[in-house]
């Protein structure tokens, strides 16, 4: 049986994460985006190689993406990932707004192979003051400054 179009991308995100592992760049992730039937964005995950706890597989593939098509939206873009995206990486694709996403693995694979997300979606249940990390809110007069300057300026650009 001949493998579908999203199938053989499928296997190409899988590949970059296998590669990723094998070179020591980091964990067993890859991703892709591909507009109109061409690979626009790779990316396997590169947090241990670059000391970075946002280069996961999809970042990586989102800004490599958008730096080649020259955009901060991925209109059109379909982006592939070997496992289930986590929080941060979810929230990444949503901002990107890609057409589609398609994953290979779940999160539950990803959690037996020591890749748990379950605290941090745990700690998006709970209220500031009961997380983890200490988190209180100060200066909000001051920040509000940020959202006037943003309002005022004539030449924003929407996203």
């Amino acid at each position: 049986m001949e493998k579908s179009i999203h199938e053989k991308f499928m296997q190409m995100a899988i590949d970059l994460a296998v590669d990723g592992v094998r070179s020591g760049k980091g964990g067993p992730f890859g991703a892709i985006v591909v507009k109109d039937g061409k690979i626009v964005g790779k990316g396997n995950n590169q947090v241990t190689s670059t000391n970075d706890p946002t280069a996961h597989a999809e970042v990586v593939a989102i800004r490599d993406a958008c730096k080649k098509l020259n955009t901060f939206q991925l209109d059109g873009c379909i982006l592939y990932t070997s496992c289930e995206p986590c929080p941060m990486c979810l929230g990444a694709i949503y901002w990107a707004r890609p057409d589609q996403l398609f994953y290979a693995c779940t999160k539950e694979d990803a959690s037996e192979n020591g890749f748990d997300d379950s605290f941090i979606y745990r700690e998006l249940d709970l209220k500031w003051e009961d997380r983890k990390i200490p988190t209180k809110q100060i200066s909000r007069h001051e920040g509000l400054e940020t959202f006037l300057a943003w309002r005022n300026k004539p030449d924003k650009k929407l996203y």
